[in-house]
């Protein structure tokens, strides 16, 4: 049997967990929502923390807080941002509405650990939770400027992350930038690119959609901390919204501002959707990437086999010797992941009415899930396929010898319609272009695009000499 103290809220008595830093609200809670058994993310906590560490010194300041009680908060408080007390946090995030649970969960952590601070014990309540730890707040205000901060700690992480992808991916592309292959449009053979063309462009749609996260995080940079309930700022001082926001900003060392609207605050999750969709435009390019890489790897005695991927791990527990493409598999998923998350944001973020949005917890758990899961499976994907991934010269080549459509460089020569008469030949006969091309020229069968005249052999050979030309810069 787990020892039990009794503890006591507006709803009656209720047995907490003698040794438990929450107290009745969270222990309600986690009766209640038996649901997932997923717990807040670190980033959450630590957010969490540092809004009721600014909110001790900042009532400190206004002469709303002993220095006694402010001094207990203001540790305890510091003790959650650094991930001492992190097991306490024990409320699911498929809970009631706008995250009271969450938030009286921290009140309750600290407030008891304060108590601890002063020399109390566990649910004496020398600090209050509600009348202390939580002055001058509201659910409504802490959770959304929780959710802002929690992502911007994590921001530089994730883009240090897209920044070392970039990075990668341009390396490939100057390793690879000599060789010639078969572009394909359609799945279909198409003229000619460079191996290192097709990573430069894979660096650039990254290092674009970092752009458009770092974009979309700048709006959460303004805070509607002190609009409490609704955004009228009932209980808190005329000065507690400033005075937050810079303590806030010294705090965190982030650049942050203060709202124009607390109201808007208060009803709006634009902000949050538009950084969710931002992450999910970069699961997008993202699996792409994934999927090309699988597309350029496949075989390799069957496929494409342009590239090689680094073997990691056995591809099979049937088929001896198989390896698979398993760090782009992994990240194939782990952004269909990312995508269902924003789904679940976007739904959240319409779901509120009038002065609230009461799915601010699913909000919450599903950008920071977001964030872990592209920060960890950008990283592994990085080291573990791209920084190893091998060109095949030459099969990349050889594909591209065979390639009909290459005959494009001959438009200007011989125009569209004998061009199309020599593809279907070459693939009839099964022979390469130029050799179909240049047999043609010499039986002086292939005439010139603009002048009544036949194109020679010579002019086919000069044409097609160098397809490295045909690719551009």
């Amino acid at each position: 049997m787990i020892s039990t103290r009794t503890e006591r809220d507006s709803l009656g008595e209720i047995q907490v967990p003698a040794e438990a830093l929450y107290g009745a609200q969270t222990q309600r809670a986690v009766e209640n929502f038996r649901i997932s058994g997923l717990k807040p993310r670190p980033a959450f906590i630590w957010a969490m923390g540092v809004i009721k560490r600014a909110a001790a010194e900042v009532n400190h300041d206004l002469g709303l807080l002993d220095s006694r009680r402010a001094e207990a908060i203001t540790q305890a408080a510091q003790e959650v941002m650094d991930g001492k007390w992190s097991a306490q946090f024990v409320v699911d995030p498929f809970q009631a509405g706008a995250g009271t649970s969450h938030n009286m969960n921290v009140n309750e952590v600290i407030a008891n650990r304060a108590t601890q601070i002063m020399g109390g014990k566990l649910g004496e309540y020398l600090v209050h939770p509600n009348d202390h730890v939580n002055m001058s707040q509201s659910t409504n205000d802490t959770i959304p400027t929780a959710i802002r901060l929690g992502c911007l700690r994590r921001l530089d992480e994730l883009l240090g992350a897209l920044k070392n992808l970039t990075d990668a991916l341009n390396e490939k592309a100057v390793e690879f930038d000599d060789i010639v292959k078969s572009g394909r449009t359609h799945l279909q053979d198409a003229v000619p690119v460079r191996l290192g063309q097709e990573f430069g462009a894979y660096a650039k749609a990254v290092e674009r959609d970092a752009e458009r996260i770092r974009d979309a995080a700048e709006a959460l940079r303004r805070l509607g901390i002190g609009g409490t309930a609704v955004g009228s700022g009932l209980n808190a001082h005329p000065e507690y919204h400033t005075r937050m926001v810079a303590r806030l900003s010294v705090l965190t060392g982030f650049r942050l501002r203060e709202s124009d609207n607390l109201f808007e605050s208060m009803q709006s999750m634009a902000d949050m959707a538009a950084f969710s969709s931002a992450l999910k435009t970069l699961a997008l390019t993202l699996i792409r990437i994934a999927n090309d890489f699988r597309l350029l790897a496949s075989g390799p005695a069957t496929g494409l086999d342009e590239i090689r991927l680094p073997a990691v791990q056995p591809g099979s527990s049937i088929m001896p010797g198989k390896v698979n493409p398993v760090m782009a598999e992994m990240l194939d998923m782990a952004m269909m992941h990312v995508v269902g998350c924003d789904a679940s944001v976007s739904l959240a973020a319409q779901a509120g009415q009038l002065e609230l949005n009461v799915m601010m917890p699913l909000i919450a758990y599903e950008l920071f899930e977001q964030m872990q899961i592209t920060i960890e499976a950008v990283r592994a994907f990085t080291e573990k396929a791209v920084r190893g991934v091998r060109a095949n010269r030459e099969k990349a080549e050889g594909w591209l010898e065979k390639n009909a459509i290459i005959v494009t460089a001959l438009n200007p020569l011989i125009g569209y319609a004998q061009g199309a008469a020599l593809v279907k030949e070459a693939l009839k006969r099964n022979l390469p272009i130029r050799e179909v091309a240049i047999q043609k020229a010499e039986a002086g069968e292939l005439k010139h695009r603009d002048e009544d005249r036949a194109v020679s052999a010579e002019e086919i050979k000069a044409a097609l000499a160098d397809l490295r030309k045909l690719t551009g810069k």
